[in-house]
């Protein structure tokens, strides 16, 4: 099970590149997977039945006591034969339905395929944190599939919708989760259910449990993200909302019934949403014309029906529901394929435009005719078996006395002529003969014969259909370990005088006349509903809970323009005078509540510092008082290289290679800035309130005086810094103790650190990119003119303006420096060009140095970025735009992404082993002329490092340098035009 989990995880990448050489009949690759885990659930069937329950288990985080357990008991079973054999045969049929579309067929491929993955897994581990976060890998995948139509808006947003309802629940069950796992003292599930827990917080827990699993299967409230995501192709409606996806809050229902069921929150949920979701989802697929539609809202009214069964929590009830899950996943998802095979073939699901297809597509409408069958609970179904087992189960409840009994039987009954009735709609509009109003058929509707595989797969779930109603023994057989493990009768009943069996004919029952009734009951609806549509059915209330969500989101957009409004002034001195006001005051209250204040001071530690700190001082007086923006800049600047200064004589050479290149790469960025700001600071730059200005400068400046001073004396223990050079060494494999804790002792800081650094990079091309992020510079660069054979000493046009001398000879670059050509005369240096073309590689080659070389001598992933930033800092100023194009082509936003990816999978990956994040591993080897060669695998952090910084210095460049550039050509060029 869990080599089969592996391959769920790893063979999705591999698709795209199937799907580039097979076209869509990459799928049947695909679906050998799901198939493989079909085949070994079969086979292990017998295990399962003489109570061998297959177990696998790997420790993943030991220290949490969290591990990836696989056990296959009866229901685990059960949902692993659903969710591999119907997406083998979704997958099968998604080669036809996808016949002929490649545009992003390669993504959609890999992602069912991993989706079919995490309900794989998350039907069959053992772990309840485990399950919560495949129960969340799901709600991802399906956002991605229920948006492949990305174009469309409807798809986005349905895809938006499915997912804030899904996670949001699913957030709400994470807090249970922790409480019940607190509470009981392990995440394993069968131990939480062999222990059976009782109290307020494990009532609390279940309860949220609950919300997330509801909100997961689409029962009220939470139904109306389900019709939405229709929008999806109809494979994903087949098997996210029929078989897989939908059924996850069905299973945690039934996982947790048979001990949890009479808790006191227990029944008041589950059944009178899951009566009232069965009854509002049938009432609602009457008035559906499309297809689809009609069968979305029949998933949610027959995933009340479930919540109903599985949740009522007797022995009984859990026997017919395991039947009833079963029996819904094949005819729903069957009836899902052949509403697909109807919009591919007629392009169209609109029940007002389809007539006559019965007579010529045969087939399909006998396969339709027992999928709606097994749906009404028509004999010789699997859907008779089981509706007429749950009637059963609550007849004889109810006949005892037990209130919820009833009111599921009365519940169950109703929805029942619903589901009839429903049910009739669909056969008539997908194949009926339609009749206008004066009662005249209706021209039928042309069906081109679809090829034979494109049947294949709803052929077979329609035949498992009926199988099940003929091997509803067997079927007993397999399922009574799991029914078995409910309570026989609900508290205060006797117990039933035989054991409940599932069986095709039990004979004349009360049920079997209820159901009956049901039937006929709803064939009579269906006939006096048929002609209703949207427009001429009246609605019970004015409003949807679609209406209500959109209030929702309406009411937080407005809330937090409102709230934006109130906190964010657009004034920079307000937002750093509420920084160091609340500074001032929080600070300074902790200081005078202090006791008693202890200080150890000396005058200096260096002499340098005697030198250094008055021309800090110094400068940061005159940078207040600088009237030119440039030379306040520079004045900043001398403090920060006085730091570099104060570093380097204090024995902290790493610290002062960063500072000196921050230094450089800040003063840059300031100046590109301001290239388009006035360079002398005008009368309205002028200091408001200046006495209050000076009033908080001089206390943000006292307090943190005092709070340096009080943090010399308040140290109480040993600093874990003095322990950092041997922590470096013997596990960082290292002894560059700044690099080694960068990368491996701190590295959940530099995580954060690094995501910052995304944030900011972003923010400053948001800035500036104001319509799309990307550029053309590369493009451009690529484009630059190239000689012709005109004639020796031409001059050419080329297609960017650019005038360049022609050669009879040659179809090379005309210039090494060709980029060049680009800048303004008057504005270009060759000697500034030729030096810094000699240079740049010689810097890239010196960055990387400092890259590999940090853990053991100053450098690091930090400071290598910084350099490499600074030789495009030189092409860039060298030769402009063009030029920094030709140095660095890639993307920035795609190194900013690489770089991010191999830090977190530098925390991810160890957590595989059973390590916990961010653990480094150490080879060391002999390598021919190179010789001993040691490798930490904190050096792949360090790598993604390099990378973002790398990113950042270039997204900066690109934004506040080229792209400003560009933006000033145009300028320029208009008004040159305008005169």
């Amino acid at each position: 099970m869990l080599v089969l989990l592996a391959a769920f995880a790893v063979v999705p990448f591999l698709l795209p590149l199937l799907v580039k050489r097979l076209g869509a009949r990459a799928f049947y690759v695909a679906a050998l997977l799901p198939a493989a885990a079909f085949v070994q659930a079969a086979i292990a069937t017998p295990a399962v039945l003489d109570g061998d329950i297959p177990f696998e288990a790997y420790d993943w985080i030991p220290s949490l006591g969290i591990s990836l357990s696989m056990r296959m008991d009866t229901l685990g079973w059960l949902m692993a034969l659903v969710v591999s054999g119907v997406g083998a045969l979704v997958m099968v049929y998604c080669r036809w339905y996808f016949r002929g579309k490649d545009e992003g067929l390669g993504q959609f491929s890999a992602v069912l395929l991993a989706f079919a993955g995490a309900m794989y897994g998350l039907v069959l581990t053992d772990d309840l944190v485990v399950l919560v976060m495949f129960w969340e890998v799901t709600s991802i995948l399906s956002y991605l599939l229920i948006g492949y139509y990305h174009r469309r808006g409807a798809s986005r947003r349905a895809a938006l919708q499915a997912l804030l309802v899904t996670t949001l629940g699913g957030l709400v069950m994470l807090i249970g989760v922790v409480l019940l796992v607190v509470d009981t003292g392990t995440s394993s599930i069968s131990s939480i259910l062999a222990l059976a827990p009782t109290g307020p917080v494990v009532d609390a827990a279940l309860v949220m449990l609950l919300v997330g699993a509801l909100s997961k299967s689409a029962i009220f409230p939470f139904h109306f993200w389900l019709p939405g995501a229709m929008a999806a192709p109809t494979p994903v409606s087949a098997y996210l909302h029929a078989a897989a996806m939908v059924k996850a809050g069905i299973y945690l229902i039934a996982r947790l019934a048979p001990v949890f069921a009479f808790a006191p929150s227990w029944r008041p949920i589950v059944l009178a949403l899951g009566i009232f979701t069965m009854l509002l989802g049938g009432l609602q697929a009457l008035r559906e014309t499309d297809l689809k539609r009609i069968l979305a809202f029949g998933t949610v009214s027959q995933l009340g029906f479930l919540t109903v069964v599985l949740g009522y929590g007797t022995h009984e009830a859990a026997l017919a529901g395991l039947a009833l899950l079963l029996g819904h996943a094949l005819f729903k998802s069957c009836l899902f394929l052949v509403v697909g095979v109807i919009d591919r073939q007629l392009s169209t699901r609109d029940i007002r435009e389809l007539s006559g297809v019965a007579r010529q597509a045969p087939v399909l409408t006998t396969v339709a005719t027992i999928a709606i069958a097994s749906m009404a609970g028509i004999i010789p179904t699997l859907g008779f078996v089981a509706k007429e087992s749950a009637l059963t189960a609550f007849v004889e409840e109810a006949l005892h006395g037990e209130t919820w009994g009833l009111v599921a039987l009365i519940g169950v009954s109703l929805g029942s002529i619903l589901t009839a009735a429903y049910g009739a709609r669909f056969l008539w509009g997908a194949f009926g003969t339609k009749k206008d109003d004066e009662g005249r058929a209706i021209e039928r509707t042309e069906w081109p014969d679809p090829p034979i595989g494109f049947l294949a797969s709803p052929v077979v779930l329609s035949l498992l259909t009926l199988a099940g109603g003929f091997g509803a023994p067997l079927l007993d057989l397999v399922l009574q370990p799991y029914a078995q493990t409910a309570a026989a009768a609900s508290p205060g009943l006797p117990e039933p005088e035989s054991t409940p069996y599932l069986a095709l004919w039990h004979g004349l029952e009360p049920a079997l006349f209820i159901s009956l009734g049901t039937l006929v009951v709803g064939l009579f609806v269906f006939w006096i509903t048929r002609r209703a549509t949207p427009a001429t059915a009246r609605r019970v209330l004015p409003f949807t809970a679609v209406d209500v969500y959109n209030a929702v989101l309406r009411f937080i957009a407005r809330a937090s323009v409102f709230t934006t409004s109130l906190t964010q002034r657009g004034s920079l001195p307000v937002y750093v005078g509420m920084i160091f006001l609340v500074f001032v005051v929080a600070e300074g209250t902790v200081l005078l509540s202090s006791p008693g204040w202890q200080a150890q001071l000396d005058a200096w530690h260096t002499p340098s510092q005697l030198a250094v700190a008055p021309v800090m001082i110094a400068a940061g007086v005159l940078a207040v008082n600088a009237r030119k923006r440039y030379s306040g800049v520079v004045l900043v600047s001398v403090t920060g290289l006085g730091m570099v200064v104060l570093f380097a004589t204090s024995g902290a050479p790493d610290l002062a290679l960063t500072q000196i290149l921050v230094e450089t790469v800040t003063l840059i960025a300031f100046a590109l800035v301001l290239r388009r700001i006035p360079a002398r600071m005008g009368d309205h730059n002028a200091s408001v309130w200046p006495l209050a200005r000076a009033v908080l400068a001089i206390g943000a400046g006292a307090t943190m005086a005092l709070v340096a001073i009080v943090a010399t004396g308040a140290r109480q223990a040993r600093p874990i810094s003095d322990s950092f050079p041997m922590l470096a060494y013997e596990i960082g494999h290292g002894r560059n103790v700044v690099n080694v804790a960068l990368v491996d002792l701190r590295g959940w800081d530099t995580m954060g650190e690094l995501s910052v650094l995304v944030l900011a990079a972003t923010g400053v091309a948001s800035l500036v990119f104001v319509t799309h992020r990307s550029d053309t510079l590369s493009k451009l660069t690529t484009r630059l003119p190239r000689l012709t054979k005109r004639g020796r000493g031409a001059l050419v046009e080329t297609a960017e303006g650019v005038r360049a001398r022609t050669d009879d000879t040659s179809n090379r670059p005309q210039a090494w420096l060709f980029a060049g050509q680009r800048v303004r005369p008057e504005n270009r240096s060759i000697i500034l060009e030729v030096i810094v073309r000699v240079l740049f590689h010689s810097i890239i080659v010196v960055s990387l140095y400092l890259l590999f070389a940090g853990h053991n001598l100053p450098g690091g992933g930090f400071a290598g970025g910084l350099v490499a930033g600074m030789a495009l800092v030189m092409r860039y100023v060298a030769g402009g735009r063009y030029e920094l194009g030709a140095a660095a082509p890639a993307d920035p936003g795609r190194l900013l992404g690489v770089g991010m990816a191999l830090a977190v999978g530098c925390a991810i990956v160890p957590l595989l082993f059973g390590a916990a994040p961010l653990t480094s591993t150490f080879w060391e080897f002999e390598i021919p002329v190179l010789g001993h060669v040691e490798f930490v695998t904190s050096t792949i952090f360090d790598v993604g490092v390099y990378l973002v910084v790398i990113g950042l210095v270039l997204d900066v460049l690109r934004s506040l340098g080229a792209e400003v550039d560009r933006q000033t050509q145009e300028l320029r060029a208009q008004g040159a035009s305008a005169r």
